[in-house]
């Protein structure tokens, strides 16, 4: 029979409270479990002696027998001293997902679309300085000329 060290949940709503259980893999989380070998109370805060409570002997007893703890326990089994727990490494948790890099390149190619435009903006203020007065100058000239034509 394989067997798991798992929390089986128990407390109100929004009021957690777990046991933390040997039973055999196959049954429900919350169903029939072989022995209770501690508890652990998520309300409490992390400094507190009673937030996890655990059995040691009878945790170190389970894990020879071959049950396997989930992640959770692995965790509280690791601070009590029973088992050692490898660190876990997940280098692509942290990596954005595929419509997130979409959204990222969107928005860089916008700003240096607003980037040049800007650039863009200020040559064209500072050369028209010059030009609007010798453009200026040519239409007056036409216009004094056609009036003294006309």
């Amino acid at each position: 029979m394989a067997t798991s060290i798992r929390l089986s949940r128990g407390g109100s709503k929004k009021r957690p409270y777990y046991r933390i259980v040997v039973a055999d893999s196959r049954a429900p989380r919350d169903g029939k479990f072989i022995e209770r070998i501690g508890s652990y109370n998520p309300v409490l805060p992390k400094g507190d002696e009673k937030r996890v409570v655990l059995d040691t002997e009878r945790a170190k007893h389970w894990v020879e027998a071959g049950a396997q703890p989930t992640d959770r326990v692995a965790r509280f089994l690791d601070a009590a001293g029973v088992k050692e727990r490898k660190a876990s490494n997940n280098p692509k948790k942290a990596e954005p997902g595929q419509k997130a890099k979409e959204r990222a390149e969107d928005r860089a190619a916008k700003l240096a679309e607003a980037e040049e435009a800007r650039k863009a903006a200020e040559e064209a203020a500072k050369a028209p300085v010059e030009e609007p007065a010798a453009e200026e100058a040519a239409p007056a000239e036409d216009a004094a000329t056609e009036q003294a034509e006309g």
